[in-house]
């Protein structure tokens, strides 16, 4: 009898350490996924050549995964990895499109990139900053469910067609459709969702890692390759591989906003997992969420830094896990560490890193959309906690109009003003999450009013 019992729990441990391997793995090309692509896509806007694009991959997978594990340990202690930040993307590509019209040539480049690293590196200091003299606090109050929700339809609005592009092989040097890359990609999304949603077990938790496996099967077998240069040499990561910072005043006030932007997407995504996680009721405890700011902030601000030293982009945590976890049921924090440990640990095996990079794109991009789909889910929720009356509705359809439609205006409209100013117009998602936070202060029901009062 006892023995029955010994062998049934020896079964029951290996079940477990195999479903937290899956796990891990799956975590792993969900953290690969969202931080392989934008170094390719800096070193297009920057010509740069193919050893200086994977030791840009190389760096911001080792700040990226380090950033990760830090949070999940000693800041926001939840399964939200880090990620390049869509925002800091945005201003690589302002600057990167203004040295192509000056015809500044490599100098100018990377003239331009030693800004950006003191850029990275003056953020991470006021977001601490903002943590030492209590700004947190004040930021948490203005991100009610009505701007959360309105955050993650725009985050998804704005991405999706990035990531739609991607898998129809769609690029500046291939501008046409792609039908093999289309039918793999769309076949991997299809996968995803059907398993994510109809399937059971094992099939539903591992649905993203079982579709990257198909396609990526399929990718090779029909004939495709990934776009990756046998020459180029990989080596150590290394410090400020763009040249020592360079101070700049406007970078240097810009950073102020792109800090609190940093924070605004810190306590959305925080407030979206933990919506998913089921861990806290509406309204929450107003100390927790202070502390889990307070400490996501600190950290942040200090993976800022790293992200200036090691010449990377900056990160932030990334809303789009909140889709992630919700589809494939991984909330254990166990599996999601291991990852980020294995992600900063490839930084320093360049065989690992080539071999990651063969990833084709066209999959992780499909892997990610699947996951949007039900972050656009959470953010439907999130909307609809309370009754859409006329206020709520009407401020829902004033910042989705506005931060929509600046997403499809044309770079130009914006180039006359000041870099701080393009930043923040140029971009849907920061513009329409603002006007949504202001008409949310601004605009008082009777109810509310009445409600504060008492409070």
């Amino acid at each position: 009898m006892i023995t029955a019992k010994m062998e049934m729990l020896r079964l029951e441990q290996k079940r477990q350490i195999w479903n937290d391997g899956v796990g891990a793995l799956q975590w792993l090309v969900f953290l690969l996924a969202n931080s392989v692509t934008l170094p390719i896509v800096i070193g297009q806007i920057y010509h740069l050549p193919a050893n200086e694009v994977i030791g840009l991959m190389q760096r911001t997978f080792l700040v990226a995964g380090a950033g990760s594990f830090l949070q999940g340990v000693f800041g926001h202690r939840l399964p939200i990895p880090d990620g390049p930040a869509g925002t800091w993307l945005g201003v690589f590509a302002i600057l990167g499109a203004e040295i192509a019209k000056q015809s500044a040539g490599a100098g100018g480049a990377y003239s331009t990139l030693q800004t950006l690293e003191t850029g990275m590196l003056a953020a991470g200091i006021i977001l601490i900053l903002f943590v030492v003299t209590g700004l947190t606090g004040w930021m948490i109050k203005l991100f009610t469910p009505l701007v959360t929700g309105v955050y993650l339809l725009l985050l998804g609005l704005q991405l999706g067609g990035v990531f739609l592009q991607g898998m129809l092989g769609l690029s500046g040097d291939a501008p046409h459709l792609d039908a093999v890359t289309s039918i793999v990609s769309f076949g991997v999304f299809i996968v995803i969702l059907v398993l994510s949603v109809k399937g059971t077990g094992w099939l539903k938790n591992y649905a993203v890692f079982i579709g990257i496996v198909l396609g990526c099967s399929a990718y090779y077998a029909l004939g495709k390759s990934a776009e990756l240069s046998a020459d180029a040499g990989v080596g150590l990561p290394a410090l400020f591989a763009w040249g020592a910072p360079k101070w700049d005043g406007g970078m240097a006030i810009s950073a102020v906003i792109i800090a609190f932007i940093l924070m605004s997407n810190t306590i959305a995504s925080i407030a979206a997992m933990k919506q998913v996680l089921n861990e806290r009721k509406d309204g929450g405890e107003a100390a927790a969420q202070r502390r889990e700011a307070d400490r996501s902030g600190v950290v942040g601000g200090v993976v800022q830094l790293l992200s200036g030293a090691f010449s990377t982009v900056g990160t932030v945590p990334l809303s789009s896990s909140v889709g992630f976890v919700r589809m494939t049921g991984q909330k254990k924090m166990g599996p999601y560490l291991s990852a980020c440990i294995l992600l900063a640990g490839v930084a320093f095996v360049p065989l690992l890193i080539r071999l990651l990079a063969l990833l084709p794109s066209p999959v992780a991009y499909a892997s990610v959309m699947a996951s949007f789909v039900n972050l656009v889910g959470v953010g439907l929720q999130s909307i609809t906690r309370n009754p859409l009356d006329q206020r709520r509705t009407s401020i829902l359809g004033i910042t989705l109009l506005i931060g929509s439609g600046a997403m499809i205006l044309p770079a130009s409209v914006f180039e006359t003003m000041p870099s701080v100013f393009r930043y923040v117009l140029g971009n849907g998602l920061i513009l329409g999450t603002m006007i949504a936070v202001i008409l949310e202060q601004v605009w008082r029901d009777r109810q509310q009013a009445d409600e504060e009062q008492g409070a």
